[in-house]
């Protein structure tokens, strides 16, 4: 039998070595591209049975048709979103297969270590040392005991991140559309995050329906001062409004690991550019913004995970007819899904 053939897209170094290792048996024919996956780049997956994508990859619906008609089965997500893939469009056409659970504890310290950092001021004492300058002016902070966070979206990456503010001593409140049984978290109305909050985090997937859920409505019914955390995607916030918010002085910090136009700058060194964002460039000009470039998810431990996974699915797909991390719109769409993930969804 030949090999299954992959083509990979907007593959980093770190990527190339997780998958390398994974597939040590050379189980797998894989060709790495830096690109990432659009309308322009689709032939270089000529002749490959599966692509593998990533957070930024455009798979629009004419994508999707370029890869169906070169025979291309299957399209692998490295990753647990999938607001870049018209799935409603590949049903049908091509299966879409993700890595529902990476590594949630990646996830969510990066956001606690976010938000130390930055009512802490870490990174300002960092700089100001370097300089010998042992000055605590504008350094100081607010302890996290007993102040109230809001979590929104309470999977296995949101719940971590609830427990791990607990440990802090902080009073949790969260919401989610599908609240989680028997959890013991106090669920409440979104209005209640935004009025209650000192601190709110981000941890849902991207929809229709919840984009810029923070916006210049919601931020107005938030408590001066509150510190905003994104490390889920970025299009759940209004950046022009965010900018507004702090210049207003209403949101007292911000820490971001995703920004909804980072598709064209995460990733990549603009060190010696000048970078065309002017709302990018005037968050990470504040002082009290901090912006990671989409790197929550980077641990050794995640990236082994997400290596196996990715090439688990695709393993399943072709000598199963099970597809256990299949998504599609119906499944999407959860009042509408009568799948149990027992066969592929078509």
């Amino acid at each position: 039998m030949n090999p299954i053939k992959i083509a990979f897209f907007d593959a980093k170094e770190y990527d190339k070595n997780s998958f390398i290792n994974s597939n040590s048996n050379g189980e797998y024919e894989i060709k790495y591209y830096e690109t990432r996956l659009s309308e322009d780049t689709c032939p270089l997956a000529e002749g490959c049975d599966v692509v593998c994508v990533f957070v930024n990859d455009d798979v629009n619906s004419t994508v999707i048709d370029k890869l169906y008609d070169m025979g291309v089965k299957l399209i692998a997500l490295r990753c647990a979103g999938y607001n870049n893939v018209d799935i409603e469009y590949a049903y049908g056409k091509i299966h879409v297969v993700r890595v529902p659970a990476y590594s949630p504890y990646a996830v969510a310290e990066h956001a606690m270590a976010l938000l130390l950092t930055s009512i802490r001021r870490i990174h300002k004492a960092y700089i100001r040392t370097k300089d010998f300058n042992f000055s605590l002016n504008g350094l100081t902070g607010f302890d996290l005991h007993g102040k109230t966070v809001g979590v929104i979206g309470t999977g296995k990456i949101g719940r971590i991140f609830i427990d791990i503010c607990r440990g802090f001593g902080m009073n949790v409140i969260a919401y989610d559309k599908f609240p989680a049984a028997d959890s013991g978290i106090e669920y409440v109305s979104l209005n209640e995050i935004w009025e209650r909050s000192d601190i709110i985090s981000l941890h849902c997937p991207l929809t229709e329906e919840n984009r810029h859920m923070i916006n210049a409505e919601s931020m107005e019914k938030m408590k001066k001062g509150v510190v905003i955390l994104n490390t889920s995607r970025g299009a759940l916030i209004d950046s022009e409004a965010l900018v507004e918010g702090i210049k207003a002085r209403k949101i007292g910090a911000a820490c971001l690991d995703v920004y909804e136009e980072e598709s064209n700058v995460f990733f990549h060194d603009y060190s010696n550019h000048i970078v065309n964002d002017d709302t990018l460039a005037r968050l990470i000009s504040m002082p009290n913004v901090i912006v990671t470039s989409h790197q929550a998810f980077l641990t050794n431990e995640a990236l082994s995970n997400i290596a196996d996974t990715t090439l688990g699915n695709i393993k399943e797909f072709f000598e199963k007819d099970t597809c256990s991390n299949e998504i599609c719109y119906k499944c999407a769409n959860l009042s509408n899904c009568n799948q149990a993930h027992e066969k592929k969804c078509f």
